[in-house]
């Protein structure tokens, strides 16, 4: 299985673009896919750059209706006509942050909802057997306390994201299970029971943001929180993660040093060996 982060906030060795997006390009037995299309057509160029043919990816997965996620689906699927967008269906709603200074809306183009490439599901999917999304992630243990300023306006009224539009990609190939996340929103520890309570076991590797980055300091609390966080993700011993965009700088470095090695932080542009 390859992957290749095709866009990211951060630079990595070599000359790709970076933007607050995230987007992945896999290739496993039998599809070559996308797993978000970051916030503008930048992952284009870095395509280029990294010698990826997006003419030839089949599938694009949507983690969830956020612009950082969506905003090059419209660029990509003018360059292919014949790849399939797979996207929970209420990640079409409006979406917004929304708090006392600022009200920013974050939700996807509505265009790409008049795509007759678009298939939208509602919870689980199995797209075939090396694929499988799932969703409907009810609990809330160590919810990221960034999702509270995230809202969904319905009826002209806002009101709290539950994140019923995130869904989370499994991959498997030659025994090998991996997960895909794009910002765990509904909480990286929440994905990963639910996960276990479909599979009956941990996957072999994670690949996700964390939605811990704050643009305030850090309290005693948020501290506290990353580091149950990163023990709990250490007690699966043999999952490897990999993790970045919303993830934040000071978190990860809280993070790595408590889980060393097992966790791994991806550029704009780095390969993923699995």
């Amino acid at each position: 299985m390859k992957i290749i982060n095709l866009i990211e906030n951060t630079k990595g060795e070599n000359p790709c673009l970076i933007e607050h997006g995230l987007s992945f390009y896999i290739e496993t037995g039998n599809h070559k896919l996308l797993v978000d299309t970051g916030a503008s057509d930048a992952f284009l160029n870095n395509a280029k750059i990294l010698g990826v043919d997006l003419t030839e990816v089949d599938t694009v997965i949507l983690s969830h209706g956020h612009y950082d996620h969506a905003g090059g689906i419209l660029s990509f699927l003018e360059q292919n006509q014949t790849a399939t967008v797979y996207m929970q269906q209420s990640a079409g709603d409006k979406y917004y942050h929304k708090s006392t200074t600022e009200e920013r809306y974050i939700g996807i183009d509505p265009q790409i909802m008049e795509s007759k490439q678009l298939h939208c599901v509602e919870g689980n999917h199995c797209i075939d057997n090396e694929l499988f999304l799932f969703s409907g992630i009810k609990e809330r243990k160590l919810w990221p306390s960034g999702n509270r300023v995230l809202k969904v306006k319905r009826e002209d009224k806002f009101v709290q994201d539950e994140f019923a539009h995130e869904q989370y990609l499994v991959m498997e190939e030659k025994g090998k299970r991996v997960l895909i996340s794009g910002c765990a929103h509904n909480g990286i520890l929440n994905i990963l029971e639910e996960y276990e309570r479909i599979y009956g076991g941990a996957p072999d590797v994670v690949i996700s943001g964390f939605h811990l980055m704050k643009k305030s300091e850090y309290s005693h609390e948020d501290v506290e929180m990353i580091r149950r966080i990163s023990m709990e993700l250490k007690e699966r011993s043999n999952t490897r993660f990999y993790t970045g965009h919303c993830t934040g700088e000071i978190p990860f470095q809280i993070m790595h040093e408590m889980m060393g090695e097992q966790l791994v932080y991806v550029h704009s542009g780095d390969t993923i060996e699995c």
